[in-house]
């Protein structure tokens, strides 16, 4: 008979080091942190700048911003621009979301320098020609209509609106009508408005000396200037639980479901524990729920369960997708496991190993030079510290199963919790009935 073979055991985990870092507040207000990470000869840079604003239209001006920034600038055209990126090594991308603007770039570290003076040029100077944002427009119209023809970008719009009616964070993609009136001067007045650099992040990481590249920064950067305006936020409303809304997609095979739900930010004494319960529930593939819905009965590819932080709240969402004949099936056990989670105990087997998963996730997303730019731009654009990512391990390996099941009765509670079920209303909505209280609108 063959031996068996003992899998050891999970070593413990290593104290986290401090960064070698160094920070500087620029006379323009732009907060730089450089980090050194010398595992390859090259840099990461991140800049983040506040983007946020409740005017309608800033969602459809906003995204063509993002996709039109590197068109061309008072030097280059497009061509040029990405020219002269490659010629460092290097590339750039834009994002944006309700909170900011990410202007995120990878090259060689002998390049910085050139890298930064690339990134003043197109703050300062970026001309959105009238031919691009023109065909900017029409492709953008071609990814809106296609996106709102899936009916997990409708469940996920729908559960923003019911998470934050009325509140930038309510909307996830801009109207058609919006991105048709949207023009150049437009793109270049909000331009002119918000790409500024008081109160925005630079972060730098890479095969640097922090020094040298604070000075860089500060040379680089030095024309560009000013403050935006003070946003206007209008109160965001607490999550308030409901009926689950059903919206129709007739023949559709599929059903997407959401739920949302509030969260602990990162700095909250009690996030570790809420993290761990989360993991535990159905954010990660040995998950209880996982393990329910997709390895033991099918129904679903990939369920997932996550907590996501914004500038101004956290917040805990659940999602799959299944085939409309399993949709009431898949929608009983998710409650359950929901219900099991904030009524029942979790075991000190399954504590361990979310703890050690979750340790071992925040060393791996740390341990390149852009998964830890990444990371320390969006613990910083949130307000969370450095040293969270000294601390945090520490504070995961004290927590208890008690802790786990107390945030789990608060947070994980189906009472607590609004849903969203997109699919053929005429197959689903009698079954769900049977399981919750369902509509078919609500009124924000």
């Amino acid at each position: 008979m063959s031996p068996v073979l003992q899998v050891p055991g999970l070593a413990a985990p290593s104290r986290p080091k401090k960064l070698s870092s160094s920070e500087r507040v620029l006379a323009s207000g732009l907060r730089v942190v450089a980090i050194r990470r010398p595992t390859v000869p090259m840099v990461e840079v991140r800049l983040r700048i506040p983007f946020f604003s409740a005017k309608p239209t800033h969602l459809a001006r906003s995204a063509m911003l993002a996709r039109t920034l590197q068109t061309g600038t008072a030097e280059h055209d497009r061509t040029g621009l990405a020219v002269a990126l490659g010629d460092l090594g290097a590339e750039l991308s834009v994002g944006m979301d309700a909170d900011r603007l990410l202007l995120s770039a990878s090259g060689i570290a002998a390049g910085l320098p050139a890298l930064l003076g690339l990134y003043a040029e197109v703050l300062t100077s970026a001309s959105y020609p009238g031919a691009e944002v023109n065909g900017e427009r029409g492709r953008m119209l071609e990814r809106i209509a296609m996106s709102r023809s899936q009916a997990g970008v409708v469940a996920g719009e729908a559960l923003a609106q019911r998470m934050a009616p009325g509140h930038p964070y309510g909307r996830t993609l801009p109207t058609e009508q919006e991105v048709t009136a949207t023009t150049a001067a437009q793109v270049r007045g909000l331009h002119a408005s918000l790409v500024r650099p008081d109160g925005a992040l630079l972060v730098i990481v890479g095969d640097i000396s922090p020094a040298r590249a604070l000075a860089a920064a500060e040379s680089a950067l030095a024309g560009w200037t000013g403050a935006a305006p003070a946003p206007k936020a209008p109160s965001l409303p607490p999550i308030a639980a409901g009926p689950l809304l059903v919206l129709d997609r007739p023949g559709s095979v599929q059903t997407a479901f959401r739920f949302g739900g509030p969260a602990l930010g990162r700095q909250d004494e009690r996030y570790p524990a809420l993290q761990l319960a989360n993991l535990i529930f159905g954010g990660f593939i040995s998950s209880r729920w996982v393990e329910n819905i997709r390895e033991r009965r099918g129904y679903s590819y990939s369920p997932r369960s996550a907590i996501e932080h914004s500038v101004r709240r956290s917040a805990l969402t659940i999602s799959a997708d299944v085939a409309t004949e399993v949709t009431a099936p898949a929608m009983l056990e998710t409650l359950y496991e929901l219900g099991r989670m904030a009524s029942g105990p979790v075991t000190e087997a399954e504590l361990e190993t979310v703890r050690q998963y979750t340790i071992g996730t925040l060393a791996l997303s740390t341990a390149t030079q852009a998964g830890l730019a990444t990371t320390v731009s969006s613990l910083l654009g949130t307000g969370v510290g450095l040293d969270w990512l000294v601390e945090h391990p520490l504070r995961l390996a004290r927590v208890g199963v008690d802790d786990v099941a107390a945030v789990a009765a608060e947070f994980l509670s189906p009472r607590g919790l609004v849903g969203v079920a997109v699919g053929d209303a005429a197959a689903i909505t009698a079954p769900l009935a049977g399981l919750a209280e369902v509509a078919t609108s609500i009124g924000s």
